[in-house]
């Protein structure tokens, strides 16, 4: 399998409603200094994602040796450092497995390349020390509902819960997934997710931006039996799925609370809530509705405080004119403005001097450009860059013009 990447749903959901990444028009902004440029140290977040899902940044392949694993993870915690950011949002729990040891689920393949084997060392236990060590925060990054991203039951380890449980799975587009609508499965994964922040002073809890699975063409999720036994109170099954997710919004909440009060709960959301011409409250985009299309209602998690950051996924250009950055970063403000929770902006920095894209993601400075014109709206309180293998490449410098224009001084996470 090649390298997988949580955003490439993204890309392929734009792209089917809008026929090309065009090179960005006359929305540009000049290239300058953002807050944080010069003077005293700022509370602004500055984070990159380390993605472990099919070893997409770390580890570079299983198998390695503990020390070889250990020796990866603590440079891609050093090249946090070394362009001056001040977050980790670590991936420990990419595929109902985890990178700690859990008492709910085996450990990730990803780490020895056998689903339940022990890798002889504690991941999220080592990250968690060496990012205090070294000034950074360290956010534990769970999927709370795919279970495989192969749709085999038998491939995985026979203790899975998902095999103690095959009641709880739905196989949909050649993936595995609990169902978000059974009451048993929201608390299971809760307790599956919370059992890391018992155990680790991490510094959030983060979600990524899947909840029900993105629609796959000529395919239905099947939860017709969840539905005739638990939606009877709701107008219709989309309205019964975004309270499923609402509910482990919440819930997830107020349990990190109990267990850890210091402890923050931030989601990362597909950057398009709806769009204008669906709802008059939405965004001036075309776009695929996270809605709609996956339930996430994230504007009322934002609007009514029950998450402490937000970091929409506004993985696209200034001046695309189906999802315009330019366009999303006021519409985001907005939503954030008066809320308790803070935003931070998802930005693609797996798109710079990618050769696939559009002329705009070969342009070192356009990212750079993104800082200036989020800098003109005070809700935003900072970015988070995917991912960390990326930072490591560079491939065009678009990391390190961000870094000269905007983060010439340090800066401490917002609280």
């Amino acid at each position: 399998m090649g390298r997988l990447t949580r955003r490439a749903f993204a890309l392929g959901a734009l792209s089917a409603f809008t026929t090309t990444d065009a090179a960005a028009g006359a929305a540009r902004v000049p290239s300058g200094r953002a807050a944080g440029g010069h003077g005293r140290a700022v509370a602004q977040m500055r984070g990159v994602w380390l993605a472990t899902v099919a070893n997409r940044d770390w580890p570079s392949r299983a198998g390695l040796t503990a020390a070889q694993q250990r020796s990866e993870l603590l440079g891609r915690l050093d090249l946090a450092v070394r362009d001056r950011l001040n977050t980790v949002i670590f991936q420990v729990r990419p595929t109902a497995d985890a990178l700690w040891p859990s008492s709910y689920e085996p450990w990730s393949e990803v780490l020895t390349g056998t689903q339940g084997k022990a890798p002889g060392w504690d991941p999220l236990g080592t990250a968690v020390t060496e990012a205090h060590a070294r000034g950074l925060q360290l956010h534990a990054w769970f999927n709370p509902y795919r279970v495989a991203i192969h749709d085999d039951p038998t491939r995985l380890v026979a203790s899975h819960p998902a095999r103690r449980h095959p009641d709880w799975v739905v196989p949909y587009g050649g993936k595995l997934y609990y169902n978000p609508g059974l009451p048993q499965v929201r608390a299971f994964v809760q307790d599956a997710m919370l059992d890391a922040v018992r155990k680790y002073p991490v510094d959030a809890v983060h979600f990524d931006d899947y909840f029900y699975p993105y629609p796959v063409a000529g395919q239905t999720f099947d939860d017709d039996a969840a539905y005739d036994a638990h939606g009877g109170a709701f107008p219709n099954r989309a309205a019964w799925r975004r309270d499923n997710v609402d509910r482990l919004v919440r819930e997830t909440a107020a349990r990190i609370k109990a267990v850890r009060p210091a402890t923050q709960f931030g989601i990362s959301p597909f950057g398009v809530w709806r769009n204008a011409s669906t709802d008059p409250r939405g965004s001036d985009t075309q776009a695929l509705q996270s809605y709609d299309a996956v339930h996430a209602d994230s504007r009322t998690w934002v609007r009514e405080g029950w998450i402490d950051y937000v970091v929409p996924q506004l993985y696209w250009h200034i001046g695309l004119p189906a999802a315009d950055y330019a366009a999303l970063v006021p519409w985001w403000a907005e939503v954030a403005r008066g809320s308790r929770t803070r935003l931070y902006l998802g930005e693609a920095l797996y798109r710079a001097g990618d050769p696939t894209q559009s002329a705009a993601w070969q342009d070192p400075a356009e990212l750079s450009r993104h800082l200036t014109l989020a800098a003109g709206h005070p809700e935003v309180r900072g970015h988070v860059f995917f991912a960390t293998e990326d930072l490591r490449a560079d491939r065009i410098g678009a990391m390190a013009r961000v870094v000269a224009d905007h983060y010439g001084q340090p800066a401490t996470p917002p609280r």
